[in-house]
């Protein structure tokens, strides 16, 4: 691990208990860096190159917490990554207002209360890498996704403000956006049962999130792959 492109590297990942999340946690460690994931389920430890803090990063006080713990006892982050989120699938009307906010609570208000704690530092410090990951939801519109697409557009329009607030600070910024992953979200969905949706052995594995986040972190200081754009091969245009 410690040969690796990443090594010497501080790296932090919400959401990071399982699925893209999880997968992105482990490139990042398999490459070198010491990971941070953050996560409701967690359970606070340090172990083999990684740090483990239980923090619900919707709320406010929780990520000033983890930030402050984070900064205290392992340094400024290099790289960033906001991954934590959740998915919902209804019609506009039938999305309760509770739905909805919870929903933009968890894609949007929680990557923005991390970004905002941790900007200040990497600006100071002149490096540094923010990665966001948004969704095929951040640019095309599908039916029955009010409460999602509100908030993995708005997610995008909160990178692109970060993206032109820190040029020529030093710090990079990548937006990673793909297609329907396989992962536990979909397991309330059934989306091999649904009509028009994308089968799950034809979707990506979140390893192919994981390796877009890794190549876009391990570029030259010089390079920054400032938007990624990942779909299955054989796609449904429903999702």
């Amino acid at each position: 691990m410690s040969d690796g492109p990443l090594a010497g590297r501080l790296a932090l990942v919400t959401g990071a208990s399982r699925g893209i999340g999880l997968a992105v946690a482990e490139a990042l460690h398999d490459a070198g860096a010491h990971v941070v994931r953050l996560a409701r389920s967690l359970v606070d430890r340090t172990a083999d190159g990684r740090t483990d803090l239980r923090c619900n990063v919707a709320d406010p006080a929780a990520v000033e917490r983890a930030v402050g713990h984070v900064l205290a006892d392992r340094g400024v982050p290099d790289i960033v990554v906001n991954n934590a989120g959740m998915f919902l699938i209804k019609p506009v009307q039938e999305t309760t207002a509770e739905e909805f906010s919870r929903t933009i609570a968890v894609n949007l208000t929680a990557p923005f209360l991390v970004t905002r704690a941790l900007v200040p530092h990497l600006v100071q410090r002149g490096t540094g890498h923010f990665v966001t990951i948004g969704s095929i939801s951040d640019h095309v519109a599908f039916t029955g996704s009010t409460a999602y697409a509100a908030s993995k557009f708005g997610l995008r329009g909160m990178h692109e403000v970060l993206r032109a607030e820190l040029a020529r600070t030093g710090v990079r910024t990548t937006l990673v956006s793909p297609g329907p992953v396989d992962t536990p979200i979909w397991d309330p969905i059934d989306p091999d049962a649904r009509p028009g949706f994308t089968k799950r052995n034809a979707m990506l594995q979140a390893g192919d999130v994981a390796e877009a986040v890794l190549f876009a972190v391990t570029r030259a200081p010089r390079v920054d792959v400032t938007e990624i754009r990942l779909l299955p091969t054989v796609y449904s245009l429903r999702g």
